[in-house]
């Protein structure tokens, strides 16, 4: 039986992955155990892979195919093929950002202002060529860690990290110069992987679904019943993909009005049916919306 080896992030993104997969209809477990989590699905196995190396195994064609950052395959430069972008992480649904921050006081107020000193980051290659590309010449070196408290201790000029809020960097004295980069979930995949037949039609059913997943954690459904001569009323609150369905009731003087809605509407629009004449509004999470 032909498998896709598929590679899920170890490490931050490793139970936001797993949490993905199981809304889209797959099993993971086991990998607290081992490196290679069992999953339900006889046409798959899985291997956790670091982020930050997955890039250049799926190029290498260890695996099929695999999730990481956009900005780990950037930094690694791996000549993988992007099959979609799937905007989820540890802590949100929202896009992460590389930043260059400095200390509150520092005189750097813009990247030019880095030439001649010293910056730390993880992301040492993609900085180097951001640098290059506006002809800065700085030093960059690699951080293992604590990043932030490099340029705090004074031990470097500036530093390259990833944020989502920058809470945390203005909690420590520091400051955003800018944003260098906005990075998410990719799903890569080897090119001669594509080529073949079998894991193409793989690859393509799992980023369907787990793309499906994610739009519908934005979305609910929204049904409720309204009399016909407040139909038109209802509709004309009610924000749709396309139109609501209305469906005609055993009591012809009523309709059932359902449809899909973004989740963070819904608080204004409820007191609004409400008020247009609809009545037992039900809301409803989806778990795929495609």
């Amino acid at each position: 039986m032909q498998q896709l080896r598929f590679g899920i992030p170890k490490g931050s993104l490793e139970q936001a992955t797993i949490d993905l997969f199981d809304q889209a209809g797959w099993k993971v477990s086991g990998r607290s155990r081992n490196y290679f989590p069992s999953i339900d699905d006889d046409e798959m196995t899985c291997a956790l892979v670091r982020s930050q190396e997955m890039g250049p195994t799926v190029a290498s064609g260890a695996l099929d195919v695999g999730l990481t950052g956009l900005d780990w395959v950037m930094e690694t430069e791996a000549d993988v093929e992007k099959i979609c972008d799937l905007v989820y992480s540890r802590a949100s649904d929202k896009p992460s950002r590389w930043v260059l921050i400095v200390d509150r006081e520092s005189p750097i107020q813009k990247v030019e202002d880095l030439q001649g000193k010293k910056v730390v980051t993880e992301l040492v290659g993609f900085t180097r060529r951001y640098l290059a590309e506006r002809g800065v010449e700085a030093e960059v070196a690699f951080s293992w860690g604590a990043t932030e408290a490099k340029v705090v201790q004074g031990l470097a000029d500036a530093a390259v990290e990833i944020t989502e809020t920058g809470s945390t960097i203005r909690a420590h004295g520091l400051r955003i110069v800018c944003d260098l980069l906005h990075t998410h979930t990719v799903m890569i995949a080897n090119k001669e992987a594509l080529k073949d037949p079998f894991k193409k039609a793989k690859i393509d059913q799992i980023a369907l679904l787990l793309t499906a997943a994610l739009s519908a954690r934005h979305k609910v459904l929204l049904k409720m019943n309204a009399p016909v001569d407040s139909l038109d009323a209802v509709v004309a609150v009610l924000p749709a993909l396309n139109a609501p369905t209305v469906n005609h009731l055993s009591d012809e003087n009523w309709v059932a009005v359902e449809t899909v809605v973004d989740r963070d509407q819904v608080r204004n629009l409820i007191p609004k049916l409400k008020a247009s004449g609809a009545e037992g509004i039900l809301e409803l999470d989806l778990q795929k919306l495609c």
